[in-house]
């Protein structure tokens, strides 16, 4: 049984359409949404909102999950279609998404706030018109060195040491998103901050 309307929930996993990107830094966004959609039972597979979603019933409350399909730099046109369809705020869109600043298999939760360089973020405040939206920081790694293209390193893979890190700090990013639901960010953040694959 689906909640009432002002219980519906929207998350969003952040990433480029297309295989070429799949397993790319900048997908794991959309990495920790299908675990999500799996533990849930969840099909990701309605084409509206410049996106690709599902719904699903979570302990009494009307999930939403989403994949922009709009490559990263756009993403906040797709959020913004779907969350005024649906009448959902900010406050109850959680957004998944790469960070550069965080070590590989290390998360970061916050309610809001800047977008810290990232495009996803830049665009997705930029069409709510607020920075005031839980996030889920999932740690990639830092440029090799500094002169490296920012391009060229996000969208590039993992080594095989770091995916084994990874699929870990996916789990607890699909976890920490469903936890800020169930138990609040303030207990997310004190079971996922830092925590380390």
């Amino acid at each position: 049984m689906f909640g009432q309307k002002k219980d519906c929930w929207l998350i969003v996993g952040l990433g480029n359409p297309g295989k070429e990107y799949a397993h790319t830094k900048h997908n794991c966004g959309f990495r920790a949404i299908d675990l999500i959609a799996q533990q849930l039972s969840c099909k990701i597979d309605k084409v509206k909102f410049q996106g690709l979603y599902g719904q699903v019933a979570f302990n009494g409350t009307k999930l939403y999950l989403l994949k922009p399909q709009t490559y990263m730099n756009l993403s906040g046109r797709s959020v913004l279609q779907m969350s005024a369809y649906f009448n959902i705020p900010p406050q109850r869109i959680i957004v998944l998404f790469d960070d550069i600043s965080l070590e590989p298999g290390r998360l970061r939760l916050r309610s809001d706030g800047s977008a810290g360089g990232h495009n996803g973020i830049k665009s997705i405040i930029a069409e709510l018109g607020s920075q005031d939206f839980p996030r889920v920081k999932i740690g990639v790694g830092s440029k090799p060195h500094k002169d490296a293209d920012l391009a060229d390193w996000v969208l590039s893979g993992f080594t095989a040491a770091e995916e084994k890190l990874m699929a870990v700090s996916l789990k607890n990013a699909a976890d920490a998103a469903l936890c800020i639901i169930e138990k609040g960010l303030a207990e997310a953040a004190n079971r996922y901050n830092g925590s380390k694959a």
